[in-house]
């Protein structure tokens, strides 16, 4: 008997972001508000992260409500209605269930189902692993559109008392849609991981863990000198390498966005990859705060709503994070 040969999917062979969409917490918090609880100031907070205020959501909006009006505004923008969406990819660590995935309760929503739906969990580089996963998926020919979220609440995950993380966080979510194109417009991804380093930033304890009586409900943690000195140590030449895969230079690019964690951290980057004075930086750290997996396409957006970068930009996106982990690629912009 003579075996049947596979039919193997093949898709186009570029494809790039066609749409994007933000929403982010609607309180405004300042530093003031938060000083309290770990003994310090507007002055400190400013110094050493730039931040002077975070959004965060309010007790009645949860993490999906976010991801849903980011999703619903990229979609939009790019011209296009849910039922277009063939994948949806969510990704945060701030999903307040194990299972199902948020990212099928968002795809029944915005009206895409049947889509393929699935969460993914790499923190802060969580949107740069789901930008280099649907630019597969489309030019595999596995989906033709796909949606791509970061969406986080980090203010449930908050120990108000904590002075390594506490006050960095804010609440939102950014989306994108990516399709076909007849050009590249998404680079390679370059992407890593290095788990010897788990502890740097952590969950305090397991979901199990509060089974047990007093354990309490679980925040965040991190080691602020490690994780400062690893990215910007460790985290510019992976940008490097991104910049050399897509074939293009520092000076050829017009935006840099990297993961909003620290402003110091983002203008250490900028020193690190030599990058010129006509490259813009997205620094929506200053009034949003870290929102993890959400923070490139916040401020991504942002840079294309004020006009300080237009469509068809070259941009450069890192992101890293918990795990440790981190992606990196160049990207048109929508």
């Amino acid at each position: 008997m003579t075996r049947p040969t596979l039919t193997q999917a093949t898709g186009p062979a570029h494809s790039r972001i066609l749409g994007i969409g933000g929403v982010r917490g609607e309180r405004v918090v300042p530093n003031d508000d938060l000083v309290g609880p770990i003994d310090s100031s507007d002055e400190w907070i400013r110094q050493r992260t730039g931040i002077v205020t975070r959004r965060r959501a309010g007790e009645g909006t949860d993490v999906l409500d976010l991801a849903e009006g980011a999703a619903r505004a990229a979609i939009e923008n790019a011209g296009l209605t849910g039922a277009d969406i063939d994948a949806v990819i969510l990704s945060t660590v701030t999903y307040f269930h194990q299972t199902p995935a948020g990212a099928a309760i968002i795809a029944d929503r915005i009206g895409a189902t049947p889509a393929a739906a699935y969460d993914i969990s790499a923190a802060c580089a969580g949107y740069c692993y789901g930008i280099g996963q649907a630019d597969a998926l489309v030019r595999a020919g596995a989906a033709r559109h796909v949606l791509v979220i970061g969406a986080e609440k980090m203010s449930e995950f908050v120990d108000p008392t904590d002075r390594s993380i506490s006050f960095l966080l804010g609440d939102g979510a950014g989306a994108v849609v990516i399709g076909p194109s007849d050009t590249p417009g998404i680079g390679p991804t370059v992407w890593g991981s290095d788990g010897a380093q788990a502890q740097a930033i952590r969950q305090t304890h397991s979901w199990l863990a509060t089974r047990d009586e007093g354990a309490g409900w679980p925040t965040l943690r991190q080691e602020g000198q490690s994780v400062f000195k690893w990215a910007v140590w460790q985290m510019a030449p992976v940008a490097q390498k991104a910049l050399d895969a897509a074939g293009v230079t520092a000076d050829q690019i017009d935006a840099f966005v990297p993961h909003q964690a620290n402003m110091r951290i983002i203008d250490q980057m900028i020193k690190q990859l030599k990058l010129p004075e006509t490259v813009v930086v997205g620094r929506d750290i200053a009034d949003t705060g870290n929102t993890s997996a959400a923070s490139i396409p916040l401020a991504t957006e942002r840079l294309l709503r004020e006009g300080q970068v237009s469509s068809g930009a070259l941009a450069l996106q890192i992101g890293f994070g918990a795990g440790l982990v981190y992606a990196a690629q160049v990207v048109v912009l929508p």
